[in-house]
């Protein structure tokens, strides 16, 4: 590990096993590091209290005090800028995801050789490295908000957008319709953003998450001594949206009787909070939304036809996302910059495999899923690049294609076997890193050993040969 900017950097390591610290220490620091050592989390986190402090942290994730999650949350409030390798026995995907979540800038499973383990270290370094090189430039970047942006490139949203933007500037109340996961919260935003009360706030809340008491006390608000525990007075959405806008999300599942209280609100102009007995007045303009065909839940009784029609000035659909793949390869590179920012992160790319995929998917669950994925394969992705091999639809085919029959990427004269579906994986994944060896290996999560004798094994050879 020949890196000049080394030569000064402090590693913390903090681990139970005395064994693993005595061959970590002598290990570091034969590459000239300075290395201080912890056996429990406390010990950790007083040390990090005092100065000076670490470059890079090594935690294991099982300790004797602390879980080593845990400790990962405190040292990230201690000290939210420290790069974070965690080391696990259990080498599980879902610990170490969990724990990227969390903050962690990467992983390594034990027991792991020299070359691993220092290879990791200045992979994280040198990245530490640039992302402190580029802050002025990120900070810059940072300014641009992400979390408002409507992203799309098919004529099919387009109408919706145009639409969105046409009815804003009136003072109508908006239903939007749609399958969860469609952005249904972000048109609101944009319909606000353009009307008349962009300068006033917008509220929005979720009527399927509350029950009807404590939904009911979120909108009309309550004074004190309306219940028990009510001690205070409390001002509701209602009074805190006057003259602006309230987004009800799911308001589909609201219960008959809110529904008949919110209709006088709408009708009337007022409401009345829980225990009191006079009415404020309320200028607020209503976005509502829903994944149910109300039309439906009106016929059989679940829904007030008066409420419906006075939401339901103008109606927005929004499409699926399977009915608009041509927003899907955008709305991935617009979730790969947003986690970029978010995590520190140079994951600059997908492989053409990996947008094919995503093209090929039907995405049940919208562009939330789509982000979701996305954000597992940034955590993930090791060299830069997101592959099929960080995307859970991958993982579905393979083992749908072992379990069902011939997967398209096979011969139709093949039989399908796991020797076949093993061999078909390693060389698809040779094939997208230009039959580069050591990092198919590291895809695949064998050793260049196992990968050179499944090579021979199976025949294959670099396209052209």
């Amino acid at each position: 590990m020949e890196c000049n900017y080394m030569s000064e950097t402090r590693i913390f390591i903090c681990d139970d096993e005395e064994g693993i610290l005595k061959y970590m220490k002598k290990l570091l620091e034969s590459q000239g590091l300075v290395v201080e050592t912890f056996t429990s989390g406390k010990m950790l986190l007083a040390r990090l209290q005092q100065g000076p402090n670490a470059d890079l942290l090594l935690q294991d994730v099982k300790m004797p005090d602390m879980d080593g999650l845990q400790i990962l949350q405190e040292v990230k409030k201690l000290r939210p800028g420290l790069p974070v390798v965690i080391m696990t026995a259990f080498g599980t995907i879902d610990a170490a995801v969990e724990a990227m979540k969390l903050g962690a800038y990467d992983y390594v499973t034990k027991p792991f050789p020299k070359e691993k383990i220092l290879g990791v270290l200045e992979n994280v370094l040198e990245r530490e490295l640039l992302r402190k090189e580029n802050q002025q430039l990120k900070e810059e970047l940072g300014k641009v908000t992400l979390t408002d942006a409507i992203v799309f490139a098919s004529d099919r949203f387009r109408e919706v957008y145009e639409l969105t933007l046409e009815v804003a500037a009136s003072e109508a109340n908006i239903l939007i319709l749609g399958e969860s996961g469609t952005g249904k919260e972000l048109i609101a935003g944009a319909i606000h953003r353009h009307s008349k009360r962009r300068g006033r706030r917008i509220l929005s809340i979720n009527c399927a998450a509350l029950s009807d008491t404590l939904l009911e006390s979120q909108l009309f608000g309550h004074v004190r001594g309306a219940f028990t525990g009510a001690t205070t007075n409390q001002k509701g959405l209602l009074e805190e949206a006057d003259s602006g806008t309230l987004f009800m999300d799911e308001i589909g599942d609201m219960s008959l009787m809110l529904q008949a209280k919110l209709l006088r609100v709408i009708q009337e102009g007022d409401f009345i909070p829980v225990g009191a007995t006079r009415a404020k007045k309320v200028d607020i303009r209503f976005v509502a939304a829903t994944n149910k065909n109300l039309e439906k839940e009106v016929a059989e009784g679940r829904f007030r036809e008066d409420l419906y029609y006075r939401l339901n000035v103008i109606s927005i659909p929004l499409p699926p996302l399977r009915e608009r793949k041509e927003d899907i390869e955008p709305l991935a590179r617009h979730f790969l910059r947003k986690y970029n920012q978010r995590m520190n992160k140079e994951v600059d790319r997908f492989t053409r495999e990996a947008l094919d995929l995503m093209l090929g998917y039907s995405w049940p669950g919208n562009i939330r899923e789509l982000e979701n994925v996305v954000e597992r394969a940034v955590i993930l992705a090791r060299s830069g690049v997101v592959t099929t091999d960080h995307l859970p639809m991958w993982k579905k085919n393979v083992a749908s294609t072992a379990a069902t029959g011939p997967a398209s990427a096979l011969s139709s004269h093949q039989l399908v076997s796991l020797e076949n579906v093993e061999r078909e994986h390693i060389r698809q994944t040779l094939a997208r890193t230009g039959f580069h060896k050591s990092r198919t290996a590291e895809i695949l999560g064998i050793s260049r050993k196992t990968l050179d004798r499944k090579i021979a094994e199976f025949g294959l050879k670099p396209e052209g040969e």
